[in-house]
């Protein structure tokens, strides 16, 4: 029996209903997609091995993203929640650009001694 779209109707549903359900949690939680993306922020720099190269901008990124968690889940607070989220996003961000830029930085200074290197050979007739 060949398999058709008819087949896929009840796992198309099925996502429909998870993301309307999912949108509309989101709508609800007004810091929600703050949160999503300020993780996600964090996340990215971790992979960019931001804590070797920006551990203080790291650091405060990582601050922030808690607090705006816990202002999330405190009634009182709830408002600053997007602030403090956008906060820690930005410094992750910063801190994944301030590594990146690091790494750069290394591999320029390897590539100007390896050019160094050629120069010295030439100069010298070594390696003929």
């Amino acid at each position: 029996m060949k398999s058709s779209f008819a087949q896929l109707r009840g796992f198309l549903c099925a996502t429909a209903c998870t993301l309307v359900l999912c949108g509309s949690a989101l709508a609800q939680d007004p810091g929600a997609m703050e949160l999503l993306a300020a993780q996600q922020a964090v996340e990215k720099a971790d992979r960019a091995d931001a804590d070797q190269y920006a551990p203080d901008t790291m650091a405060m990124a990582r601050q922030q993203l808690g607090q705006a968690q816990q202002a999330a889940g405190d009634r009182r607070q709830r408002k600053q929640a997007p602030i403090l989220a956008l906060r820690a996003a930005a410094d992750a961000d910063l801190a994944r650009a301030q590594s990146e830029e690091a790494v750069a930085q290394a591999q320029l200074a390897q590539r100007k001694a390896e050019v160094a290197q050629l120069q010295r050979q030439l100069a010298t007739g070594e390696g003929r």
